[in-house]
């Protein structure tokens, strides 16, 4: 079986996302396919504490897509893991969920706390990185919950942080165009987080190299460099500024969601959310006295991917 594929599936609170990847024989993995659907599970669980029944059946029509992606692959069920992170962690009722999933994909979801998330997220972003670049912090801004890792060959420390794009977005951005003062809100709201970051991971703003993760990141640098078709070989690795990512934010944030769709390198999906992820993103830049950080296409999918070689 050394050979043979395996895959790795996210359940965030944003997007489901999938990877089908193979040994390359040097320990790391050779990417089959890649596959990212928003489906917004997460959808109101910050204010009712349970899964949205729109948002979960979005969510398994993604996972019945998945499966037969798998399956086409040849992907073994015992060379599968499916990840449920934020959304999950804060919905009462995620266990009929969790049926659903075993029946759809074959293997149960496993419900992640923030620093196992945030382990998964660092060995993914730092794979392939010479450690002389160390130590790095890995941000990984998600959805309903953003996770910091901090370390050289491994994890030394780690924070899990309640911002992301969508909760942030659902606390405090009502209007379209949002409003000067629900900006404000959002970012004060983050800057705090992010005060706790500064007192209990004093190491962390010293990292000689800052890695950021996921939609919000991704979207922002592909708005930067003007994307107009997702190409990852030109977002891994991308250097984002706190100046260039400042500007994005100035620019989607004073427009409204029928004009913000169409700059390029923001998805019709993410308009609706990506001011809230963009407040997290200069909230961290802001509190944590970034000029820069590394744009990272590898992530927890490749974590979750690397630890089924063992």
């Amino acid at each position: 079986m050394t050979g043979a594929p395996v895959a790795a599936i996210d359940c965030g609170t944003n997007s489901t996302r999938l990877l089908v990847a193979a040994p390359d024989g040097d320990g790391g993995l050779r990417t089959v396919t890649r596959l990212m659907r928003i489906t917004r599970l997460g959808a109101g669980v910050d204010r009712t504490r349970a899964l949205d029944p729109a948002a979960v059946a979005r969510t398994q029509a993604v996972l019945e897509e998945y499966r037969t992606v798998m399956d086409d692959h040849g992907v073994a069920p015992g060379r599968v893991r499916v990840a449920a992170t934020s959304a999950a962690r804060d919905a009462t009722d995620r266990q009929a969920w969790f049926d659903q999933v075993v029946a759809t994909v074959g293997v149960a979801p496993e419900l992640l706390i923030g620093t196992e998330e945030a382990a998964l997220s660092f060995r993914g972003a730092t794979a392939g990185l010479d450690p002389a670049r160390g130590p790095f912090l890995v941000v990984d801004l998600g959805g309903g919950s953003t996770e910091l890792a901090w370390g050289t060959e491994r994890v030394e420390a780690s924070m899990s942080l309640e911002i992301g794009c969508v909760r942030l977005t659902e606390r405090f951005i009502a209007s379209d165009p949002p409003r000067p003062e629900e900006l404000t809100a959002a970012i004060t709201y983050a800057e705090a987080w992010f005060d706790d970051v500064l007192r209990d991971m004093p190491g962390a703003a010293a990292a000689p190299t800052v890695i950021g993760l996921a939609g919000t990141v991704s979207a922002v640098a592909a708005v930067e460099i003007g994307l107009a078709t997702y190409d990852r070989d030109r977002l891994h690795h991308f250097t984002l500024t706190k100046e260039a990512a400042e500007d994005v934010f100035r620019t989607l944030a004073t427009e409204a969601r029928a004009d913000r769709v169409h700059n390029p390198g923001l998805e019709e999906a993410r308009a609706d959310v990506i001011i809230g992820g963009c407040c997290a993103l200069v909230a961290l830049y802001r509190r944590l006295g970034l000029e820069e950080l590394l744009v990272s296409e590898a992530d927890i999918l490749d974590g979750l991917a690397l630890s089924l070689l063992g």
